[in-house]
């Protein structure tokens, strides 16, 4: 982590709870230790059923945002407002099979939506194309309503496709696989660069 902190903005953690997505990975007690370590901000990505119980034990660890699957979400607004209310920046996520005019109701509510270019649960997936569509959808919804929310992507990012989805709007770029399995971990963050 600290090889890719000089060249990052920030460090995505993919919180996993065993039922929305099939695998587990940890809680606020890692985000807590990843806290120490590093004064960039930290984006707690809960692919966990009913986030609300769980967003001031992350933000309390030391998130810096909060984002929540629309998939899991009753009442959104409750949701938002309590994360807004924690401290932490409002993210909505949604899965590749979740139509983007679900989240556009709740641009005034959020101040990121993340769309997911892979089934999220997976490390190592192959990027889905047709999510460049979404990120186009999104974003020309976003700029016609005038409002600050930034697009990210997440699944299958990598050098070859980091000009790509940029041009289609994203303005942040989740990777994981691409850089952490990379030989030379900073060399793969500024092949993405390049390729942006």
């Amino acid at each position: 982590m600290r090889d890719v902190e000089p060249f990052v903005e920030g460090f995505h953690l993919d919180i996993m709870d065993g039922v929305f997505v099939p695998n587990i990975s940890y809680g606020p007690v890692v985000v807590e230790a990843v806290r120490r370590v590093t004064s960039l901000p930290l984006h707690c990505h809960l692919m966990i059923t009913s986030p609300a119980k769980y967003v001031a034990a992350f933000r309390a660890a030391g998130a810096d945002s909060i984002l929540v699957h629309i998939e899991t979400l009753e009442s959104p607004e409750e949701v938002f407002a309590a994360i807004r209310a924690s401290g932490a920046s409002v993210g909505l996520t949604l899965n590749p099979e979740t139509p983007i005019q679900r989240a556009l109701p709740w641009l005034p509510s959020i101040d990121e939506l993340l769309i997911m270019s892979v089934h999220p649960g997976f490390g190592g997936q192959a990027f889905q194309p047709e999510s460049l569509e979404r990120v186009r959808l999104a974003a020309a919804h976003r700029d016609r309503a005038g409002r600050p929310v930034r697009i990210s992507i997440d699944g299958g990012i990598g050098p070859e496709n980091a000009r790509r989805v940029i041009a289609a709007g994203a303005d942040i770029l989740v990777a994981g696989t691409s850089v952490f399995r990379a030989p030379n971990r900073r060399e793969a963050v500024e092949a993405m660069r390049r390729g942006a």
